[in-house]
């Protein structure tokens, strides 16, 4: 792993870091501070150290290095960062065979037949055998160059298509299983093609690369109507957004996207001009998805069906945006229309106007409010109000939700003390159940004896010794980060963040983490000094001696209640011997 560690020490984390997130500098030290890329927030707290080259967000517990970083954000595999950060800092890669591995293959495997795959539907739809999914595409508006633009195609009917190609090209049966392209028979004789008949929308990763597919049944009595490609080593749905890659650069441009439900939809809208479109690839919006926006854009629009589903769909997928701190907008189009149609009927301009007139996604959910509950009441207002106040509590920051919880107690006649006593008892609920800070349990000592035996070799030498006799697991809240970095020292490994870090179990890689973030600055600013850990050191030593001299004194008591007179002497030549050390 030689290499590895050079790959990291010669690349600077808050440069690529800085390419995600818009960090500041903290108090001219190595610490720098920005919003999150994994989770919503208003306030900062994500920090990005420079010395030791790792990042913490304090919010979510996201951590690690520069590897880690990437591949979190690009969803690589280690290999895959390696060679990404390698290539983008024009250092030379060592011989493949020496850095790969047997995923980082299978993976390369999958790309490959997906790309295939792909070439084979475009080539399928323009031939005789498309003729009726051309067809279909002209009735719904979508012109060849728009299909050639997202790679719609079609599968053959056979069900044998790919799965010729992939053997002929001599694909492993386990590589080939693995794409979910082609399902093995249950009796054993082969492989099927899992797509056969259905209109294809190839569905990319963010940079780019066909990594699964959608398929529309084209036949009556196919069933389901969507079929989508199972979750491979390549294809996570739930971090995916179909057209995310053609629709990113328009998103930072407009600064807001557009959140529809389906591929046609993502097709029409964006065929008419309004790129900054994605969609969900046929599962729920989840956390990673709305990230994966918000990293391009800070605010959505939501233009879901307006059927009862629709509307539905989308007070649901609005937990997750408000959550995450998207700032949301919801269009409801007039007509019954979902926003493929609306523009065939309307066109672009239409629906640009609407865009732009779309509520607030509280204005949008106190209409829904009207619809189910009589507001002529007393009851019905304050049922109302409860209907709203959940998805209030979900914004992240406390102004807000107070600020919008009284707009809508005046917008169904609320009175003002109902909202305060509703937001004073949530207050007290969310303070009982807040996350501690595992730092902040910390005594600043420990802290000071960490820090100089992580960074101060000749401390390390000197205190080791002394330190290395007693139980440190039962002396200190860091006493197992302590003893890593002993036992690394010992064996002559000089012990550095992402190596002790990587000997921790989660809990204390966490505090790990904490301590080197936080307590830098507000406990030590200098260097720790030799006379800070001796003395830190000693006292520990006395701690320990205080609690043996206490816990032999109640084993002599106990000895001499059961009348066991040999054990308790036994046990007071230890006690001598231990008070005339100390």
């Amino acid at each position: 792993m030689e290499f590895i560690e050079q790959l990291k020490s010669s690349v600077d984390i808050v440069q690529v870091i800085g390419d995600y997130v818009q960090l500041r500098r903290v108090g001219g030290g190595p610490r720098y501070m920005g919003l999150c890329p994994f989770h919503g927030e208003k306030t900062a707290s994500f920090s990005v150290h420079s010395q030791h080259q790792f990042y913490k967000c304090f919010g979510c517990d996201a951590h690690g290095d520069v590897l880690t970083f990437v591949m979190e954000m690009e969803r690589f595999t280690f290999w895959e960062a390696v060679k990404y950060l390698a290539e983008k800092h024009g250092i030379p890669l060592p011989k493949r065979s020496e850095h790969s591995d047997e995923e980082t293959r299978h993976r390369a495997a999958l790309h490959e037949m997906h790309d295939i795959a792909a070439r084979i539907f475009r080539e399928t739809l323009m031939g005789p055998a498309g003729a009726e999914a051309r067809q279909y595409l002209t009735r719904r508006g979508v012109k060849p160059e728009v299909a050639e633009t997202f790679g719609l195609g079609i599968s053959d009917r056979s069900g044998t298509q790919l799965v010729r190609i992939f053997q002929r090209k001599g694909f492993s049966e386990a590589d080939m299983e693995a794409t979910g392209l082609v399902l093995k028979r249950q009796d054993g004789s082969g492989f099927f093609d899992r797509f056969r008949g259905r209109l294809m929308f190839p569905i990319h990763s963010e940079s780019g690369q066909v990594i699964a597919f959608g398929g529309r049944a084209m036949a009556a009595g196919d069933e389901p109507k969507y079929l989508n490609s199972s979750e491979t080593p390549i294809y996570r749905k739930s971090h995916v957004l179909y057209n995310l890659n053609r629709a990113r650069k328009a998103m930072q441009q407009q600064g807001f996207t557009v959140l529809v439900e389906g591929y046609m939809d993502v097709i029409g809208v964006a065929a008419a001009g309004i790129d900054n479109v994605v969609a969900t690839c046929g599962t729920a919006l989840t956390a990673f998805q709305v990230r994966a926006m918000r990293r391009h854009a800070p605010a959505v629009v939501l233009n879901f069906d307006p059927d009862e589903a629709g509307m539905k769909a989308a007070e649901r997928s609005s937990q997750t945006l408000l959550e995450e701190g998207v700032r949301l907008k919801v269009l409801e189009l007039s007509g019954g229309l979902d926003p493929d149609e609306f523009i065939q009927n309307n066109g672009v301009e239409a629906y640009q106007a609407a865009l732009n007139r779309a509520p607030g996604f509280f204005l949008w959910l106190a209409g829904r409010a009207r619809e189910r509950f009589d507001l002529k009441t007393p009851e019905g207002r304050t049922g109302a109000f409860q209907f709203l106040l959940p998805v209030i509590h979900r914004l992240p920051d406390k102004v807000e939700r107070l600020a919008v919880a009284e707009d809508m107690a005046d917008t169904l006649s609320i009175p003002k003390g109902m909202v305060l006593d509703e937001f004073k008892r949530a207050a007290t609920e969310r303070k009982s159940t807040r996350r501690v800070d595992p730092a902040s349990t910390v005594d600043p000592q420990e802290w000071i004896l960490v820090k100089s035996l992580l960074t101060n070799s000749e401390i390390r030498k000197e205190v080791g010794p002394i330190l290395e006799q007693m139980d440190l697991s039962a002396l200190l809240k860091t006493g197992r980060i302590v003893e890593t970095i002993l036992k690394m020292s010992a064996g002559g490994e000089a012990p550095v963040f992402a190596t002790v870090n990587a000997r921790l179990g989660d809990a204390d890689r966490t505090m790990f983490s904490c301590l080197l973030q936080q307590k830098e600055e507000e406990i030590v600013r200098d260097e720790p000094s030799m006379e800070q850990a001796i003395q830190f050191a000693k006292t520990l030593a006395s701690v320990q001696a205080k609690s043996q001299r206490d816990s032999l004194k109640r084993l002599i008591r106990e000895a001499e209640r059961a009348g066991d007179l040999k054990q308790a002497m036994e046990l007071n030549v230890k006690l001598r011997g231990l008070d005339k050390r100390g």
